[in-house]
């Protein structure tokens, strides 16, 4: 395995293999619970916690755990930080545990962490196992809140409805509202609209990817045709 940089860790989690654009593992969370965008983030960052701690015990437990058990332990790990984050969010954010419901415990069955403890964490030390965790985390929960924001706007005419619910009392006027007069889109919120926000998503990444890729060929070959690039000094 390639020793990947700081650097690329975070581009690939946040944009060139983000698990939910690229990837496409975790799937069943990010269609159900992005209803809202405080939703969304509030599954997102559960499931970034319970990924950054799950890479980095894995990376720790990698030498000592022998490859035909290694999966079972992996599940076993993630599922121990799982009951941690579930209990924790009963405890401080109740009512938005409420709201996410089952979801919360099927964090253990989100093919994104078993797939990055398999792919990553198991071969990387401590250090590039957590990068690798955070930064596939962060691009999840942009694309859960995002998602999630994007559906509640058209759906119910507000942004960070309920925002309280994590953020705190402080955050109970957070929230951005269209005006009484606004009439939503029912399919927003319902799951057919998690799906087609999801393609849209999707198809602007692959856009912007598309033309970035145009860009940097048309910059290199304007610099290959560049007059003299290369030349050598001629000896008078």
């Amino acid at each position: 395995m390639a020793d990947k940089g700081y650097g690329a860790l975070i581009g690939d989690g946040l944009w060139s293999n983000n698990q939910a654009l690229v990837a496409m593992l975790g799937l069943c969370p990010l269609l159900a619970t992005t209803t809202t965008a405080t939703n969304g983030l509030g599954m997102g960052l559960a499931t970034t916690t319970v990924l950054v701690l799950s890479n980095a015990t894995i990376s720790l437990i990698r030498n000592l755990v022998r490859p035909e058990v290694r999966l079972p332990v992996f599940v076993l790990v993630i599922a121990s930080f799982v009951t941690a984050v579930e209990l924790t969010m009963q405890a401080a954010f109740y009512e938005l545990y409420l709201v996410l419901g089952l979801f919360i415990p099927l964090i253990v069955t989100n093919c994104a962490i078993i797939g990055r403890a398999e792919a990553y964490a198991s071969k990387a030390r401590l250090d590039k196992a957590v990068v690798d965790g955070l930064a596939m985390g962060i691009g999840f929960s942009l694309v859960l809140m995002v998602l999630g924001g994007i559906r509640e706007l058209l759906g119910q005419g507000t942004l960070f409805y309920q925002a309280h619910l994590l953020l705190g009392e402080g955050a109970r006027d957070f929230g951005l509202e269209l005006g009484d007069g606004f009439q939503g889109a029912l399919l927003a919120i319902l799951p057919p609209g998690a799906f087609i926000g999801l393609g849209f998503l999707i198809a602007l990444k692959n856009v912007i990817d598309k033309r970035a890729a145009r860009l940097k060929q048309a910059l290199a070959g304007r610099g290959e045709r560049e007059p003299g690039a290369g030349a050598q000094p001629v000896a008078g």
